[in-house]
């Protein structure tokens, strides 16, 4: 693979090389179990002393092409996948902390995330602080404690359009000693590489754009690698022994990716989450196109927060990419290729006609899903973030009139008559 290759080029390319006479399209190793020939090259295997594939719920070959994949796209070191993108950010502050550890989370997150964060992480003894994304340096310092072992946030949040300020947030954790995982589902590492701007660890749900056609659910956890665990002091699981290794210390026997070896051969071994071999297949074949299919999302979406943001029926719109919107700024130094392809709106007459719009859409369906080719749409205080409180939706940037638009791929033309039309039922 060349280190030079653009974006467009890795999605193709990376990830998957095959040898002379093999298959040219990346194979499905459909198996749980692989054979060798002695003990010794097991044992070896156990004992993390050679590379290789055992049992599926630790690494699989397909599943490992897609780590590379994404890998090389996001310019980082290794990657982990995992079932679903809960399970990435889940598992991502699960191997760094544990009971009795702090994380501070930005507020303007997926609700599924928040509920993940705020009982299940927290039954877990994980406590978890959430700080305004537009937190000055000072204040996300501020919020920083003795025992926090990460900092959390997405790119651009689901679905308030929020667009982080990567550099800042990475300042602060790392004047502490802390790595900064960020959520960079919406934009891709075609539109955004969070490590160019001091993020340490990423994490996606490829359920999204990366797979693009809604058949596959699954996450993935990236390693930029470079960050230093002994130096921070924060973390003895990666630089004291492991016991269940006969005492390895991973940021001394896998100096170069210790949190991916440690996420994988620990708690993707121990919960029994990796991605299947099938569902990484998929995926694959959905990024081989992301880049081109990203471009029209984008261009989509503009078109259609240009038309929405003139009709007479709607009261507002937020999209990062259009400009006078809040977010503008911060989406051409982050996301300067496009703001991807959601956006949200709000209908005049509130709740009730927006749920007139949404009924009376014929191209847009109703789903439980986003970022995917085909255009969508969603209610997000009666369905994503349902189980939050209205302050709690508030602060994730939900408003009770906010309809989320996942713009997809087919011709604008189409797309625009099909919201035009639903609008002016509330006439």
């Amino acid at each position: 693979m060349q280190n030079n290759w653009k974006p467009e080029t890795l999605a193709v390319q990376a990830g998957y090389t095959p040898g002379n006479g093999e298959a040219r399209v990346l194979p499905l190793w459909q198996s749980t179990t692989f054979k060798y020939d002695d003990v010794q090259s097991v044992a070896d295997l156990f004992d993390l002393k050679r590379e290789g594939f055992f049992y599926s719920r630790l690494a699989n070959p397909t599943v490992d092409c897609l780590e590379r994949k994404i890998t090389a796209l996001e310019g980082g070191v290794a990657a982990v996948a995992t079932s679903a993108g809960q399970t990435a950010n889940a598992m991502a502050l699960m191997n760094l902390a544990s009971a009795g550890d702090h994380v501070l989370a930005a507020t303007s997150l997926y609700g599924g995330t928040v509920t993940l964060f705020t009982h299940t992480l927290r039954r877990a003894g994980i406590q978890i602080d959430f700080i305004a994304p537009d937190a000055d340096e000072a204040a996300i310092e501020a919020a920083i404690k003795p025992n926090t072992k990460a900092v959390f946030a997405e790119t651009l949040a689901n679905p308030a359009l929020v667009v982080l300020d990567i550099e800042r947030f990475a300042r602060a954790a790392h004047k502490f000693g802390i790595p900064l995982i960020v959520d960079n589902t919406f934009p891709t590492p075609i539109l955004c590489r969070p490590f160019d701007f001091g993020a340490d660890i990423v994490t996606h749900s490829t359920t999204k754009y990366i797979d693009g056609h809604a058949t596959s659910v699954g996450g993935i956890v990236v390693e930029k690698g470079g960050f230093d665990w002994k130096a921070s002091g924060r973390f003895p699981g990666f630089t004291e022994p492991d016991d269940s290794y006969h005492g390895l210390i991973y940021t001394e026997s896998f100096a170069a990716m210790p949190f991916s070896v440690k996420l994988r051969v620990q708690l993707i071994r121990d919960y029994g989450v990796p991605q299947s071999p099938f569902n990484a297949l998929m995926t694959n074949f959905g990024c081989e196109t992301l880049a081109i299919r990203m471009e029209r999302h984008c261009t989509n979406a503009l078109a259609l927060a240009e038309f929405l943001q003139q009709h007479p029926c709607v009261s507002w719109v937020n999209y990062p990419g259009l400009p006078g919107d809040s977010q503008y700024e911060l989406a051409q130094k982050y996301m300067p290729r496009g703001a991807s392809g959601v956006l949200c709106f709000g209908v005049k007459g509130g709740r009730q006609a927006g749920e007139i719009v949404m009924n009376a859409l014929r191209l847009a369906a109703i789903v439980v899903h986003v970022a995917d080719l085909r255009t969508g749409v969603l209610h997000p205080a009666s369905m994503t973030h349902r189980q939050l409180s209205d302050e709690e939706q508030l602060a994730a940037g939900v408003s009770p009139d906010l309809i989320r638009v996942s713009v997809g791929i087919e011709h604008i033309d189409d797309i625009i008559a099909d919201f035009d039309q639903a609008l002016k039922k509330t006439l």
